[in-house]
């Protein structure tokens, strides 16, 4: 099934260029193909092995993997991540496979294997904390970590989550991806790997400035109330469009 990619809002890509972002061109007649993203995700391509191995046949991810929900999440970060690893722009430090996949992949494929990940649905699938502490992770307060991704840490220079990443993290597209109802180990190794400074292929280092400021209390925190966040409003049911590159 072949899908033709329509112009962004040119507010959309004002904002990723204004970001430093690498944009995906979207000229007249550039397509995705979904069934090749569905092959690519459910069985591989060549030496590429198939994406649900880790991430889950639901694109969920794995806690005991380290391996991140994709399902649901912004199309165009998803191409930029996989181009930022076929680039080592990006390093995997949790599989360390994602180099060499991205690099076994077209950058058509590339597109189309986010596009078809981008439209699985996000299955709201609770974290077991105590599944977690058992396996020896630090697992936060819950409503220390709401206090800083919608208000952030004052008198430490750290900005509430959502000026970015939108209400409770339920993300921002074209730019900052979804982060609630995100894997909760995923969430404090990319945390740590920003403060680190191990991954810093984020838009005007923007994640490494809030992230060296953060605790390790601090980060367990953000993601024990990340996992569970959702995204609607009390008395809104409703969320925001996403701004599809593509018709399905």
């Amino acid at each position: 099934m072949h899908t033709s990619i329509v112009k962004w809002l040119s507010a959309s890509v004002g904002a990723a260029a204004m970001a430093g972002m690498s944009v995906l061109a979207v000229a007249e007649g550039v397509s995705v193909n979904l069934e090749n993203g569905k092959t690519i995700f459910t069985q591989g391509k060549g030496d590429v092995p198939a994406c649900n191995s880790c991430h889950g046949q639901d694109g969920m991810g794995d806690d005991n993997l380290g391996t991140p929900r994709l399902a649901g999440q912004i199309y165009q970060f998803l191409v930029k991540q996989l181009e930022d690893f076929a680039t080592d722009k990006r390093m995997d430090e949790t599989m360390f496979v994602m180099n060499a996949n991205a690099k076994g992949l077209s950058p058509q494929d590339r597109r189309d294997v986010s596009a078809y990940v981008n439209s699985l649905p996000a299955t709201n699938q609770l974290s077991n904390r105590e599944e977690l502490k058992a396996n020896g992770h630090q697992v936060g307060e819950s409503y220390l970590g709401k206090a800083i991704v919608l208000y952030g840490i004052a008198e430490k220079n750290v900005p509430a989550c959502k000026s970015c990443h939108g209400h409770n993290g339920r993300g921002v597209d074209p730019i900052y991806p979804k982060i609630n109802q995100q894997k909760f180990v995923y969430l404090v190794n990319q945390l740590k790997r920003w403060r680190d400074g191990s991954r810093a292929n984020d838009p005007l280092g923007q994640m490494r400035a809030v992230a060296k400021n953060l605790s390790d209390e601090e980060i367990a925190s953000v993601a024990a109330y990340l996992i569970d966040a959702p995204e609607t409003t009390m008395g809104n049911t409703r969320v925001p469009a996403e701004h599809k590159p593509f018709e399905h």
